[in-house]
């Protein structure tokens, strides 16, 4: 386990993915990896880079919050053709993870509680732990695409095992992105928002998992017609806003339907069997 790999050593791991890949289009590719994979340390080195990067979690950091938890991650991985490195990674944590240890004590709710409060002793629970995309793929096209791929393949793997829940513990940031992408989730126990682990504002929260394809494609609906109102908050005014609902609307459309992004999303070595079986 390593989130510090060395340039060369990435190079190789993703040279490898992609030749084995060779036969999905496009610059992106996106995969669900278990967490013994090689590319499971691309991934870690990704959510160091980018968490040390916003919030000064460096790798002792890293290693401390996440290491009892990594035998129950399936972590996610956009890889970029054009530069032979990784562009963004996410993990998600089987069985509620680190949200479900952390939030009790920063929400001041007890876990009974919160299990009671929205049905978590039915079905199985995923904590959206982590999300990151370098700073390289920030913003304009390449960017989209990449969170874009990273929401449908946690929504692909998802779907695959089975998951009733999820949890997350997500910067104010982050759940603004979610809203406006059309994801409804709800303050864990009625919740309000905490400082935690150099973010000064996180929120505990929850939503059922087979609401989200639905609620993702109301919200593309929503933002297609101009007039009718939309989940969540676009800051440009005029012209800009009217182009940012628009690429927001396809966004939307697209992570809820797969349109141009499942056929570069794959899940090397997680069929259904063998998904269930490691997490």
């Amino acid at each position: 386990m390593s989130y510090d790999l060395d340039e060369s050593t990435v190079r190789q791991a993703v040279a490898t993915a992609l030749a084995l890949h060779a036969d999905r289009p496009g610059r992106f590719l996106a995969l669900a990896v278990a967490p013994a994979s090689p590319l499971a340390d691309v991934a870690r080195t990704v959510e160091r880079q980018v968490f040390e990067e916003s919030f000064g979690n460096d790798t002792t950091t890293m290693a401390g919050e996440y290491t009892r938890y990594e035998n129950d991650s399936l972590f996610f991985l956009v890889l970029d053709r054009r530069t032979g490195l990784p562009a963004g990674a996410g993990r998600v944590i089987d069985g509620g993870g680190k949200t479900l240890d952390d939030a009790p004590a920063r929400i001041g709710t007890d876990l009974s509680v919160i299990v009671a409060r929205h049905g978590l002793a039915n079905g199985r629970i995923w904590d959206f732990a982590t999300l990151a995309v370098l700073p390289a793929y920030r913003g304009g096209k390449s960017g989209l695409a990449v969170s874009s791929l990273l929401y449908r393949t946690f929504l692909n793997a998802g779907r695959l095992a089975g998951v009733r829940h999820v949890v997350a513990l997500l910067d104010q940031r982050a759940h603004r992105n979610l809203k406006l992408l059309g994801v409804e989730f709800a303050p864990m126990a009625g919740s309000a928002p905490f400082e935690y682990l150099g973010s000064p504002a996180t929120e505990a929260l929850h939503v059922p998992f087979p609401e989200l394809i639905p609620s993702i494609a109301r919200q593309a609906d929503r933002l297609r017609r101009l007039g009718r109102p939309f989940r969540g908050g676009i800051r440009a005014r005029g012209l800009r806003r009217l182009i940012v609902r628009r690429v927001a609307a396809r966004i939307a459309h697209q992570v809820s339907s797969g349109d141009g992004l499942d056929e570069r999303i794959a899940l090397p070595g997680l069929d259904r069997r063998r998904l269930v079986r490691q997490l």
